[in-house]
């Protein structure tokens, strides 16, 4: 059997999730199975990934499992200790059911967050990455829409419709155990999908107000967009849940890459 590292964020799956890899026959290495109320994704989980990298090492485990809180995001880590993100993490599942004629709707929905890397691997397979705005509920949405049975984010939150309506990052590690025991290969052989290309996220504080409506700010957006000039891609939003304006570019040039991020940062900052 598999010898596997599970970090479960002292939260909802702290039983549910060694339980189940020992039952399937795995050495299971569980930490973060010790919630006190307090300690829920306190320097552990999939936010933390550190933590399971070193109890791979540690066991010298096949594959580390980290899940979040809730349960609903999971990282995997190689032998190596090594982290896999979500974007792998669906190129690996979702190739792996195209090829067993599983996958539906002719690709994968992902945000526009996912890095340009998966969709030159997808397109290379006759596939789709169809991008929606950040949040698991708009990857639902367009997976309904569209007929798509896998879709996710970055952060590891994968959606697997077949199985589920929301993100459940037991279920989505199943299916990358399942791969990882079928190839023979290692977890190191399997996580590099494809090649990522260089991606930058910067986050920008501001004083409130809606600096991506100011002028000076879509001008710096714009001249970036003619810069990277259809090799790479811009994504410029507001948080959510804070007051913090996201600048995401990647492309294959990466100066270029911190350039056009340190540039649109500026404008956002010098607005205010």
């Amino acid at each position: 059997g598999l010898k596997i590292a599970v970090d479960c964020a002292n939260g909802a799956a702290y039983q549910v999730a060694p339980t189940a890899l020992y039952e399937l026959g795995a050495d299971v290495f569980a930490v973060g199975v010790e919630p006190n109320g307090m300690n829920i994704n306190a320097e552990c989980g999939s936010t933390h990934p550190e933590n399971v990298s070193a109890a791979v090492r540690r066991h010298g485990a096949d594959v580390g499992i980290a899940l979040d809180g809730d349960a609903d995001r999971v990282i995997i880590t190689d032998e190596t200790g090594h982290v896999v993100d979500g974007d792998q993490l669906m190129a690996l599942i979702g190739l792996d059911w195209h090829r067993r004629g599983r996958l539906s709707g002719g690709g994968i929905v992902a945000t526009v967050m996912s890095n340009l890397g998966l969709e030159r691997r997808l397109q290379a397979e006759g596939l789709t990455l169809e991008r929606t705005k950040v949040g698991d509920r708009y990857v639902m949405e367009r997976m309904r829409e569209g007929g798509f049975n896998i879709g996710g984010e970055q952060s590891g939150h994968i959606i697997l419709h077949d199985h589920a309506t929301t993100g459940d990052g037991m279920m989505a590690a199943l299916q990358v155990l399942a791969v990882l025991a079928d190839s023979g290969k290692s977890m190191s052989q399997l996580a590099r999908q494809f090649e990522p290309v260089p991606q930058i996220l910067e986050n920008v504080r501001h004083k409130g107000g809606k600096p991506l409506s100011d002028p000076a700010v879509k001008a710096a957006v714009a001249d970036a967009e003619a810069r990277l000039n259809g090799s790479g891609r811009i994504v410029v939003r507001a948080s959510g849940t804070e007051p913090l304006i996201r600048v995401m570019a990647e492309g294959d040039d990466a100066t270029l890459v911190k350039q056009v991020v340190s540039d649109i940062s500026a404008a956002v900052r010098a607005v205010g």
